[in-house]
């Protein structure tokens, strides 16, 4: 694909990233952002590569990080203040490797199938980017995790609140519009 070709389509896909992270911090459940900006991280890795995945993840990954610093998210400011520094890893992190993942699960069962290859990209994104979350929250933030807990058992939070709710929303959302996905792939490769 031509230099020119791949900056516009990267600026596409990374303006609609920036809207989609920027309108998720007023569409909550509860206390939680429900956000569609996966869909078009997946629909860029699906269509161009595991690389255009990565960076359309870290875009995302830097508009959360900059919601954290803002305040816009109330929790990653509470993990902002906690570290700085991991909170900015985890950010690009988790959507890099997401988008990642999903060019990569997309990458050998496209070209024969197609609709399985959406659908399985469009699942593992999520998975990917909920479980980085959750390992980090493990590992580096127990502390503020035991805070959100409310001082009750974190396993039950992290399973029941955090994956419970967030989670199936977002895989639900991503599996549900993943046909709508394959259709703009199609329109887009034409």
């Amino acid at each position: 694909m031509a230099s020119s070709k791949k900056t516009a389509i990267l600026g596409l896909f990374t303006a609609l990233i920036i809207a989609l992270q920027v309108l998720s911090y007023f569409v909550k459940v509860g206390t939680f952002s429900i956000s569609l900006t996966l869909i078009p991280i997946v629909l860029a890795a699906v269509m161009y590569g595991p690389s255009y995945g990565a960076v359309l993840g870290a875009v995302f990954g830097a508009v959360t990080f900059i919601g954290c610093i803002t305040g816009i998210d109330a929790g990653g400011q509470m993990l902002l203040q906690s570290s700085p520094v991991i909170t900015l890893i985890l950010t690009l992190f988790k959507g890099a490797a997401a988008g990642f993942a999903a060019g990569i699960i997309a990458r050998p069962l496209y070209k024969n199938h197609k609709t399985f290859a959406v659908i399985l990209s469009a699942t593992v994104a999520p998975i990917v980017n909920t479980g980085i979350f959750i390992a980090f929250l493990v590992l580096f933030f127990k502390d503020t995790l035991y805070i959100w807990a409310g001082g009750n058992n974190i396993a039950y939070y992290v399973v029941f609140s955090l994956v419970g709710i967030n989670f199936l929303i977002e895989l639900s959302l991503n599996a549900i519009l993943s046909p709508a996905i394959l259709r703009v792939t199609k329109i887009l490769k034409k």
